[in-house]
């Protein structure tokens, strides 16, 4: 019987996210004000006032979500949670498990965050690129559709989120066609994500780069806590393969049903999503639905107290 913490990525981020926690658990202000020192900026004021388009900027959205993450995070230990039995993180929130397992420092953590969101945006010009979700269809179908649609541009599957839900991403046009295509072969729904950033598709190789390095120069420890990684649904303890996975990750798939599984087949029967949102827990519960999982999402004092009772003697 073990407790898997997961992190959520971009997409989870909205005003006014963790007011109420804030104002219950001082650790969540002094979560931030690290990441503001490291920012150069007000990152709490950001969060809590807006707006939201600038909060949605990828470079100010990456840090935000794992100063939100961690500071879930801190809260629950704050009030008596268990300490986790492994994490793992979807896209930005492998930076973010990373943090919680004590693999990377917060401080240089949000830095390299802000830097790897400016590296994204750079590497595909505003409006070039496009993200869209594919609904009810086998990953091989999907998989097809994109090859289909391609037509020698880049479309390509990015996130393996649960069975029947993936994510495409590449070049505008492309997208369009592969969204089609997708429809064609029995896809009940594509919905055309509000994203820019044709993030884990290998546009991204460029930011990839750059990012692996500025992690040349990152120090990163042994993780404290069992870390899996989303982009071979494995556990890693050496610091130059996560460093590594770090840059892979950036123009790989997110492989978070098998990750889900892998925390599964480890003895996880606890799976508790920090951060704002419930978006992993949602895909968690589609996942895997066997007797004797539970779910939970922390994202204010009564859920974390409603998971920590839950779990106490796990």
């Amino acid at each position: 019987m073990g407790i898997a913490f997961v992190f959520p990525g971009q997409g989870s981020q909205s005003v006014g996210m963790l007011g109420a926690l804030a104002e219950a658990e001082p650790v969540v202000r002094e979560t931030f004000a690290i990441a503001s020192g490291a920012l150069g900026y007000d990152l709490w004021s950001l969060v809590a006032t807006g707006p939201a388009e600038r909060l949605n900027e990828t470079e100010r959205t990456q840090p935000a979500m794992l100063a939100a993450g961690i500071a879930s995070f801190e809260a629950w230990r704050a009030r008596g949670g268990a300490a986790p039995d492994a994490v793992s993180g979807h896209s930005l929130g492998e930076f973010t498990a990373l943090v919680a397992a004590g693999a990377l420092d917060l401080a240089t953590a949000i830095e390299l965050v802000q830097f790897r969101g400016r590296v994204m945006q750079e590497a595909a010009p505003l409006g070039s690129g496009a993200v869209a979700a594919v609904l009810g269809l086998e990953n091989t179908d999907v998989e097809a559709a994109c090859l289909d649609a391609a037509q020698g541009a880049v479309v390509e599957p990015v996130n393996y989120n649960s069975p029947g839900q993936i994510v495409i991403a590449g070049e505008r046009a492309a997208v369009t066609r592969a969204m089609e295509a997708a429809k064609a072969r029995g896809a009940k729904r594509t919905v055309l994500l509000p994203v820019s950033v044709p993030v884990h598709s290998s546009l991204m190789q460029g930011a990839a780069k750059r990012l692996g390095e500025k992690l040349e120069h990152v120090a990163i420890a042994a993780p404290r806590i069992a870390y899996y990684s989303a982009v071979d649904a494995r556990r890693h303890d050496d610091p130059d393969e996560i460093r590594a996975l770090l840059v892979t990750q950036l123009a790989s798939p997110v492989q978070w049903t098998d990750t889900v599984r892998a925390l599964i087949a480890a003895g996880m029967t606890t799976l508790v999503e920090c951060g704002p949102g419930k978006v992993l827990t949602g895909l968690n519960r589609r996942i895997e639905r066997a007797p004797g999982l539970a779910f939970h999402a922390l994202e204010d004092p009564a859920s974390i107290d409603a998971a920590r009772a839950a779990t106490q003697g796990e």
